[in-house]
Protein backbone atom coordinates (compact mmCIF):
# COMPACT_ATOMS: atom_id res chain seq x y z
CA UNK A 1 0.00 0.00 0.00
CA UNK A 2 1.12 3.19 -1.02
CA UNK A 3 0.32 6.34 1.30
CA UNK A 4 0.43 9.51 -1.01
CA UNK A 5 -0.50 13.15 -0.40
CA UNK A 6 -2.64 14.88 -2.88
CA UNK A 7 -3.53 18.03 -1.21
CA UNK A 8 -2.77 20.15 2.29
CA UNK A 9 -4.70 16.83 4.41
CA UNK A 10 -5.65 14.98 1.44
CA UNK A 11 -4.45 11.59 1.11
CA UNK A 12 -5.20 8.29 -0.86
CA UNK A 13 -4.01 4.56 -0.30
CA UNK A 14 -3.57 3.03 -3.50
CA UNK A 15 -2.74 -0.82 -4.23
CA UNK A 16 -1.08 -1.90 -6.85
CA UNK A 17 -3.72 -3.35 -9.63
CA UNK A 18 -2.86 -7.02 -9.71
CA UNK A 19 -6.16 -8.16 -10.29
CA UNK A 20 -9.69 -8.63 -8.58
CA UNK A 21 -10.22 -6.27 -5.38
CA UNK A 22 -7.32 -4.60 -5.26
CA UNK A 23 -9.23 -1.46 -5.05
CA UNK A 24 -8.26 2.08 -3.96
CA UNK A 25 -8.89 4.40 -0.58
CA UNK A 26 -9.45 8.52 0.43
CA UNK A 27 -8.60 9.91 3.70
CA UNK A 28 -9.20 13.46 4.83
CA UNK A 29 -7.01 14.50 8.14
CA UNK A 30 -10.05 17.11 9.17
CA UNK A 31 -13.32 17.26 10.93
CA UNK A 32 -12.14 14.26 13.01
CA UNK A 33 -11.11 12.50 10.07
CA UNK A 34 -13.25 10.93 6.66
CA UNK A 35 -12.10 7.66 5.33
CA UNK A 36 -13.45 7.52 1.59
CA UNK A 37 -14.31 3.50 1.42
CA UNK A 38 -12.58 0.36 3.48
CA UNK A 39 -11.12 -2.72 1.67
CA UNK A 40 -12.54 -6.16 0.82
CA UNK A 41 -11.15 -7.90 3.85
CA UNK A 42 -10.37 -7.56 7.63
CA UNK A 43 -6.52 -8.05 7.10
CA UNK A 44 -6.18 -5.62 4.15
CA UNK A 45 -8.40 -3.22 5.81
CA UNK A 46 -6.20 -3.13 9.27
CA UNK A 47 -3.23 -2.72 7.04
CA UNK A 48 -5.13 0.57 5.80
CA UNK A 49 -5.99 1.76 8.88
CA UNK A 50 -1.95 1.41 9.68
CA UNK A 51 -1.14 3.20 6.70
CA UNK A 52 -3.38 6.22 7.69
CA UNK A 53 -1.93 6.57 10.96
CA UNK A 54 0.94 7.98 9.57
CA UNK A 55 -0.49 11.13 9.65
CA UNK A 56 -3.65 10.71 12.13
CA UNK A 57 -3.56 8.76 14.81
CA UNK A 58 -7.04 9.07 16.28
CA UNK A 59 -9.99 6.64 15.09
CA UNK A 60 -12.20 8.27 12.10
CA UNK A 61 -15.22 9.76 12.72
CA UNK A 62 -16.66 9.50 9.31
CA UNK A 63 -16.34 6.12 6.61
CA UNK A 64 -17.71 7.06 3.15
CA UNK A 65 -18.68 3.88 1.02
CA UNK A 66 -18.65 5.03 -2.89
CA UNK A 67 -20.76 2.17 -3.60
CA UNK A 68 -21.76 -1.52 -2.29
CA UNK A 69 -18.83 -3.82 -3.70
CA UNK A 70 -17.19 -5.53 -1.18
CA UNK A 71 -13.96 -4.52 -2.05
CA UNK A 72 -15.13 -0.41 -1.13
CA UNK A 73 -17.06 -1.33 2.64
CA UNK A 74 -16.59 -4.90 3.77
CA UNK A 75 -13.82 -3.55 6.28
CA UNK A 76 -16.51 -0.61 7.50
CA UNK A 77 -16.71 -2.83 10.39
CA UNK A 78 -13.29 -1.82 11.73
CA UNK A 79 -14.51 1.43 12.65
CA UNK A 80 -16.76 0.93 14.52
CA UNK A 81 -17.55 4.16 16.40
CA UNK A 82 -17.53 6.03 12.98
CA UNK A 83 -20.62 7.32 11.01
CA UNK A 84 -21.05 5.44 7.95
CA UNK A 85 -22.43 7.31 4.94
CA UNK A 86 -23.35 5.88 1.50
CA UNK A 87 -26.38 6.73 -1.08
CA UNK A 88 -29.81 5.31 -0.20
CA UNK A 89 -29.40 2.83 -2.93
CA UNK A 90 -25.89 1.44 -2.05
CA UNK A 91 -27.54 0.69 2.11
CA UNK A 92 -30.53 -1.16 0.16
CA UNK A 93 -28.00 -3.66 -1.95
CA UNK A 94 -25.35 -4.11 0.77
CA UNK A 95 -26.29 -7.47 1.22
CA UNK A 96 -26.05 -8.83 -2.43
CA UNK A 97 -22.53 -10.04 -1.97
CA UNK A 98 -21.78 -12.69 0.35
CA UNK A 99 -18.69 -12.93 2.34
CA UNK A 100 -19.09 -16.74 3.34
CA UNK A 101 -19.50 -17.18 -0.51
CA UNK A 102 -16.39 -15.45 -1.28
CA UNK A 103 -14.53 -17.47 1.23
CA UNK A 104 -15.87 -20.97 0.11
CA UNK A 105 -14.98 -19.84 -3.24
CA UNK A 106 -11.45 -19.15 -1.94
CA UNK A 107 -11.70 -22.58 -0.93
CA UNK A 108 -12.32 -24.29 -4.63
CA UNK A 109 -8.55 -24.12 -5.86
CA UNK A 110 -9.06 -27.68 -6.53
CA UNK A 111 -12.45 -27.38 -8.00
CA UNK A 112 -12.48 -29.64 -11.29
CA UNK A 113 -14.07 -27.07 -12.49
CA UNK A 114 -11.48 -24.73 -14.51
CA UNK A 115 -13.49 -21.43 -14.28
CA UNK A 116 -13.84 -21.97 -10.78
CA UNK A 117 -10.26 -23.32 -10.12
CA UNK A 118 -8.99 -19.97 -11.56
CA UNK A 119 -11.16 -17.49 -9.50
CA UNK A 120 -10.15 -18.84 -6.33
CA UNK A 121 -6.52 -18.64 -7.40
CA UNK A 122 -7.71 -15.07 -8.42
CA UNK A 123 -9.02 -14.66 -4.31
CA UNK A 124 -5.87 -16.28 -2.62
CA UNK A 125 -4.70 -12.78 -1.30
CA UNK A 126 -7.63 -12.50 0.64
CA UNK A 127 -9.74 -13.45 3.26
CA UNK A 128 -13.14 -13.34 3.84
CA UNK A 129 -13.79 -14.92 7.41
CA UNK A 130 -15.39 -12.79 10.36
CA UNK A 131 -16.42 -10.06 8.30
CA UNK A 132 -19.68 -8.56 9.38
CA UNK A 133 -21.47 -6.18 7.06
CA UNK A 134 -22.22 -2.86 8.13
CA UNK A 135 -24.05 -0.69 5.82
CA UNK A 136 -24.24 2.56 5.49
CA UNK A 137 -26.35 4.63 8.52
CA UNK A 138 -26.47 7.70 6.71
CA UNK A 139 -27.97 8.28 3.94
CA UNK A 140 -27.27 10.34 0.43
CA UNK A 141 -30.04 11.45 -2.21
CA UNK A 142 -29.10 12.85 -4.37
CA UNK A 143 -26.15 15.44 -2.70
CA UNK A 144 -24.89 15.96 0.47
CA UNK A 145 -22.15 18.36 1.64
CA UNK A 146 -19.84 18.40 4.28
CA UNK A 147 -17.87 20.27 6.44
CA UNK A 148 -14.87 19.47 7.91
CA UNK A 149 -13.02 22.20 10.12
CA UNK A 150 -12.68 24.68 6.59
CA UNK A 151 -12.63 21.40 4.13
CA UNK A 152 -15.63 21.01 1.59
CA UNK A 153 -16.66 17.28 0.78
CA UNK A 154 -19.47 17.09 -1.25
CA UNK A 155 -21.05 13.56 -2.31
CA UNK A 156 -22.46 13.49 -5.57
CA UNK A 157 -25.09 10.75 -6.90
CA UNK A 158 -23.98 9.80 -10.35
CA UNK A 159 -26.02 6.34 -10.66
CA UNK A 160 -27.04 3.72 -12.04
CA UNK A 161 -23.79 3.63 -13.41
CA UNK A 162 -21.46 1.29 -12.47
CA UNK A 163 -24.06 0.38 -9.15
CA UNK A 164 -27.21 1.97 -8.46
CA UNK A 165 -25.71 3.68 -5.63
CA UNK A 166 -22.18 5.23 -6.84
CA UNK A 167 -21.16 8.20 -5.38
CA UNK A 168 -18.41 10.48 -6.35
CA UNK A 169 -16.07 12.48 -3.39
CA UNK A 170 -15.46 15.87 -4.62
CA UNK A 171 -13.20 18.41 -2.87
CA UNK A 172 -13.74 21.45 -4.66
CA UNK A 173 -10.78 23.84 -3.15
CA UNK A 174 -8.41 20.84 -3.50
CA UNK A 175 -9.64 19.81 -6.72
CA UNK A 176 -9.73 16.10 -5.83
CA UNK A 177 -11.93 13.80 -6.61
CA UNK A 178 -12.54 9.98 -5.74
CA UNK A 179 -14.57 8.06 -8.22
CA UNK A 180 -15.41 5.00 -6.70
CA UNK A 181 -15.45 2.33 -9.62
CA UNK A 182 -17.19 4.81 -11.86
CA UNK A 183 -13.39 5.21 -13.09
CA UNK A 184 -11.05 1.82 -13.50
CA UNK A 185 -8.06 3.20 -14.67
CA UNK A 186 -5.42 1.03 -16.60
CA UNK A 187 -7.70 -1.85 -15.80
CA UNK A 188 -10.81 -3.02 -17.53
CA UNK A 189 -13.62 -1.95 -15.94
CA UNK A 190 -17.07 -4.37 -14.43
CA UNK A 191 -20.61 -2.78 -14.83
CA UNK A 192 -23.14 -4.15 -12.36
CA UNK A 193 -26.67 -2.70 -12.30
CA UNK A 194 -26.74 0.50 -14.02
CA UNK A 195 -26.54 1.74 -18.08
CA UNK A 196 -24.07 2.85 -20.44
CA UNK A 197 -25.47 6.38 -20.72
CA UNK A 198 -25.94 7.00 -17.07
CA UNK A 199 -21.79 5.61 -17.14
CA UNK A 200 -20.91 7.78 -19.83
CA UNK A 201 -22.87 10.78 -18.17
CA UNK A 202 -20.94 9.94 -14.52
CA UNK A 203 -17.43 10.08 -16.74
CA UNK A 204 -18.46 13.51 -18.19
CA UNK A 205 -19.68 14.65 -13.99
CA UNK A 206 -16.19 14.13 -13.55
CA UNK A 207 -14.64 15.89 -16.03
CA UNK A 208 -17.18 18.78 -15.64
CA UNK A 209 -15.74 19.21 -11.85
CA UNK A 210 -12.22 19.63 -13.32
CA UNK A 211 -10.36 18.01 -10.76
CA UNK A 212 -6.45 18.02 -10.64
CA UNK A 213 -6.13 15.03 -9.27
CA UNK A 214 -8.44 11.73 -9.88
CA UNK A 215 -8.05 8.71 -7.59
CA UNK A 216 -9.70 5.98 -9.54
CA UNK A 217 -11.33 2.63 -7.77
CA UNK A 218 -8.75 0.82 -9.29
CA UNK A 219 -5.59 1.40 -10.90
CA UNK A 220 -2.82 4.32 -10.80
CA UNK A 221 -3.71 8.30 -9.72
CA UNK A 222 -4.61 10.15 -13.25
CA UNK A 223 -6.27 13.53 -14.84
CA UNK A 224 -8.91 13.69 -16.82
CA UNK A 225 -7.10 11.83 -19.52
CA UNK A 226 -9.03 8.83 -17.05
CA UNK A 227 -12.40 8.84 -17.21
CA UNK A 228 -12.32 10.34 -21.18
CA UNK A 229 -10.13 7.29 -22.10
CA UNK A 230 -12.42 5.17 -20.48
CA UNK A 231 -15.68 6.47 -21.80
CA UNK A 232 -14.30 6.35 -25.10
CA UNK A 233 -13.29 2.55 -23.88
CA UNK A 234 -17.30 1.59 -23.12
CA UNK A 235 -17.97 3.24 -26.52
CA UNK A 236 -15.89 1.54 -28.46
CA UNK A 237 -17.02 -2.18 -26.82
CA UNK A 238 -20.63 -1.12 -26.77
CA UNK A 239 -20.79 0.36 -30.55
CA UNK A 240 -18.83 -3.12 -31.51
CA UNK A 241 -21.37 -5.43 -29.69
CA UNK A 242 -24.77 -3.53 -31.07
CA UNK A 243 -23.26 -4.34 -34.45
CA UNK A 244 -22.60 -8.08 -33.32
CA UNK A 245 -26.02 -8.24 -31.72
CA UNK A 246 -27.86 -7.05 -34.71
CA UNK A 247 -25.87 -9.91 -36.35
CA UNK A 248 -27.06 -12.37 -34.22
CA UNK A 249 -23.84 -13.45 -32.72
CA UNK A 250 -23.82 -14.73 -29.31
CA UNK A 251 -22.68 -12.32 -26.89
CA UNK A 252 -19.22 -14.41 -25.90
CA UNK A 253 -18.25 -15.05 -29.40
CA UNK A 254 -18.94 -11.29 -30.54
CA UNK A 255 -16.34 -10.26 -27.49
CA UNK A 256 -13.95 -12.70 -28.69
CA UNK A 257 -14.01 -11.14 -32.23
CA UNK A 258 -13.85 -7.80 -30.60
CA UNK A 259 -10.08 -5.93 -30.80
CA UNK A 260 -9.08 -4.80 -27.72
CA UNK A 261 -6.73 -2.72 -29.55
CA UNK A 262 -4.62 -0.38 -27.18
CA UNK A 263 -6.97 -1.84 -24.01
CA UNK A 264 -5.09 -4.93 -24.37
CA UNK A 265 -2.60 -3.05 -22.17
CA UNK A 266 -5.37 -2.98 -19.41
CA UNK A 267 -5.28 -6.07 -16.94
CA UNK A 268 -7.85 -8.48 -17.15
CA UNK A 269 -8.68 -7.65 -20.75
CA UNK A 270 -11.40 -10.64 -20.62
CA UNK A 271 -13.81 -8.55 -18.25
CA UNK A 272 -14.44 -6.88 -21.61
CA UNK A 273 -17.43 -9.37 -21.67
CA UNK A 274 -19.43 -7.43 -18.54
CA UNK A 275 -19.79 -4.41 -21.51
CA UNK A 276 -20.71 -6.83 -24.24
CA UNK A 277 -23.16 -8.50 -21.83
CA UNK A 278 -24.76 -5.29 -20.86
CA UNK A 279 -25.32 -3.59 -23.83
CA UNK A 280 -26.89 -7.23 -25.06
CA UNK A 281 -28.85 -6.82 -22.02
CA UNK A 282 -29.86 -2.70 -22.97
CA UNK A 283 -30.79 -3.70 -26.94
CA UNK A 284 -33.37 -6.39 -25.31
CA UNK A 285 -34.87 -4.06 -23.56
CA UNK A 286 -34.48 -5.54 -20.01
CA UNK A 287 -34.24 -3.12 -17.22
CA UNK A 288 -30.97 -1.89 -15.57
CA UNK A 289 -31.35 -3.77 -12.45
CA UNK A 290 -32.10 -6.71 -14.01
CA UNK A 291 -30.65 -10.18 -12.00
CA UNK A 292 -27.29 -10.85 -13.89
CA UNK A 293 -25.81 -14.46 -14.21
CA UNK A 294 -22.48 -13.68 -12.66
CA UNK A 295 -21.91 -17.28 -12.78
CA UNK A 296 -22.45 -17.35 -16.29
CA UNK A 297 -20.16 -13.84 -16.84
CA UNK A 298 -17.16 -15.20 -14.79
CA UNK A 299 -17.01 -18.77 -16.63
CA UNK A 300 -17.10 -16.46 -19.97
CA UNK A 301 -14.15 -14.40 -18.87
CA UNK A 302 -12.59 -17.39 -18.39
CA UNK A 303 -13.59 -18.86 -21.64
CA UNK A 304 -12.35 -15.28 -23.05
CA UNK A 305 -9.41 -15.18 -21.44
CA UNK A 306 -8.28 -18.51 -23.03
CA UNK A 307 -9.14 -17.43 -26.17
CA UNK A 308 -6.71 -14.24 -25.62
CA UNK A 309 -4.05 -16.31 -24.75
CA UNK A 310 -4.23 -18.50 -27.45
Amino acid sequence: MELVELAPSVYACLQEDRGLGYSNSGFVDAGGGLVVDTFWDLPHTRALIETYARVWRAPARRVVNTHRNGDHCWGNQLFADAEIIGHRLCAEQFGVESPQLMQALRGAVGSSNPATAELAAQLAEWDFSGIELHPPTRLVDDRLDLELDGVTVQLLWVGPAHTAGDLLVHLPRERVVFTGDVLFRLCTPIGWEGTQAQWERALDAIVALDPAVVVPGHGPLCGLEGPREMKAYLQYVSGEAARAFADGVPALEAAKRIDPGPYARWTQPERMLFTVERTYRELRGEPWDAPIDVAGLFAGMHALREAQRR
